[in-house]
């Protein structure tokens, strides 16, 4: 499954294009997830969505998601949205659901009835979905809107929760009898509160896969004068799918997990290769040697490229827009690599770990350079951008040509501590350089 780069812009840029054209979608939604407090845009699958933050001046807005829609392409603009709620609320591990929509020729904030929400607020620029997966196979979008539905409706309405759930795995099945046995497969995979609850059957002498379809699945679905049902006015009956929603729940991760094979947010970070995009920089036969903790000598093939080097997700820092890069070691499947900028007043140090598929920043050996060309207030601000953006837990961001950019793992300082914010340190270190450069130019005579 395809997991590319997601854009996110912020600020007055996402304001530009939401007065750039006529003719808007906004939905408004239910969230359990961190709702980013501004505004923005991200660009998925094709597709602008725009995230309205919760601060709309001085008053608190609820969170909606506003669509590009041509007068009479509602269907289709909602029906995106409720495709980009399915896989947002699997990927960040919650539930983002439409309560309602509105057209009109500007983007307004949906106002229609209020909604519960029970999310968090992201800060002004920490909204992340990069990376989100692009789903293109028709049942795994079912699958996802099942699990969508079912999050939502979990502590809320157990007995629908549990049917959606269910479903989750029913629509994959064109054979009741295989998606039985996948269910009975699998409940000896389950763990803690679910694992429990198939303990508890068990010991009374229930078949838990047979339970699952007949009190759960048909239970909640149907009602007939004399067969099984879940009657919403005997606690018993509540309390039983209550209790056995645990084990429908996980089954369900567990299909879309292992067998639909869809990453969230936390197995994407264990998994994902973010040396992939410089996968043409180097031959197969180099990667594989890499990979394998081989250390050949055509690593020199990424000496010469050039790069630009970013903090996620502003872009490019200004003056470090074109580093050439060096190798200078490789050992174990990990190539040690310098960039420095065209005045060679720059050095960068980043260690690409073809093991693991991971980019490290080493912020100690890097550096300002006095050679034939001396440092510039700019040279200065642009490192001091680096270092402190990134010593502050920024994600520096690797751009080589047309490839997506390879993002860096996050800096955690041991023994180290900002004391002070990371604008306030790159304003001082361009005052100290000015004042210094004060100092060497001046051309009285200084005190021995």
């Amino acid at each position: 499954m395809k997991t590319p780069y997601v854009p996110h812009i912020f600020g007055e840029e996402v304001e530009r294009k939401l007065t750039s054209r006529l003719g808007w979608l906004t939905a408004g939604v239910a969230s359990s997830i961190p709702w980013p407090s501004l505004d923005v845009c991200v660009v998925y699958a094709g597709d602008e969505y725009f995230l309205r933050g919760t601060k709309n001046g001085d008053n608190t807005s609820p969170p909606c998601i506003t669509i590009a829609c041509k007068d009479g392409g509602v269907d289709d603009a909602i029906a995106k949205i409720y495709r980009f709620t399915s896989i947002l609320s699997w990927f960040e591990g919650g539930y983002v659901d439409v309560s309602g929509y509105i057209w009109g020729s500007h983007p307004i904030l949906y106002g229609g009835r209020t909604v519960y929400s029970s999310m968090g607020i992201a800060g002004d620029k920490s909204f992340n979905c990069n990376h989100m997966p692009i789903v293109e196979q028709e049942n795994v979008r079912k699958a996802l809107a099942f699990w969508r539905e079912g999050e939502r409706l979990d502590e809320i309405h157990d007995s629908y929760a549990f049917l959606s759930f269910y479903k989750v795995i029913e629509s994959q099945f064109s054979n009741g009898k295989k998606k039985a046995e996948w269910i009975t497969a699998h409940i000896d995979k389950l763990t803690d509160r679910a694992a429990i609850r198939v303990a508890e059957l068990r010991a009374a002498g229930t078949d838990v896969s047979r339970h699952l379809f007949d009190s759960g699945r048909c239970a909640v679905a149907h009602a007939s004068l004399d067969g099984e049902i879940v009657d919403p006015d005997i606690p018993e009956d509540r309390r039983r799918l209550s209790a056995d929603l645990v084990i429908m729940k996980e089954l369900a991760r567990i299909f879309i997990r292992d067998e639909l094979r869809v990453l969230d947010s936390r197995s994407l970070y264990r998994e994902r290769d973010r040396l992939e995009p410089w996968a043409s920089l180097l031959s197969q036969e180099v990667l594989e040697s890499l990979k394998n903790g081989g250390a050949p000598d055509q690593v020199s093939a990424l000496t010469g490229h050039i790069v630009s080097i970013g903090l996620w997700p502003d872009g490019p820092i200004p003056g470090l827009e074109r580093m050439t890069m060096h190798t200078v070691a490789v050992e174990s499947g990990v190539v040690k690599i310098v960039l420095i900028n065209d005045r060679k007043t720059i050095l960068l140090v980043f260690f690409l770990d073809y093991r693991s598929g991971r980019i490290h920043t080493n912020l100690e050996d890097g550096g300002l350079l006095n050679g034939e060309s001396k440092p510039t207030e700019n040279d200065v601000k642009a490192y001091a951008t680096f270092f402190y953006k990134v010593f502050s837990n920024g994600i520096a961001e690797l751009t080589c040509g047309e490839n997506e950019p390879v993002d860096c793992e996050v800096v955690i300082p041991v023994n180290m501590m900002m004391t002070m914010s990371a604008e306030q340190a790159i304003a001082d270190a361009v005052e100290r350089f000015r004042n210094e450069n004060a100092a060497t130019n001046d051309p009285r005579p200084q005190a021995s």
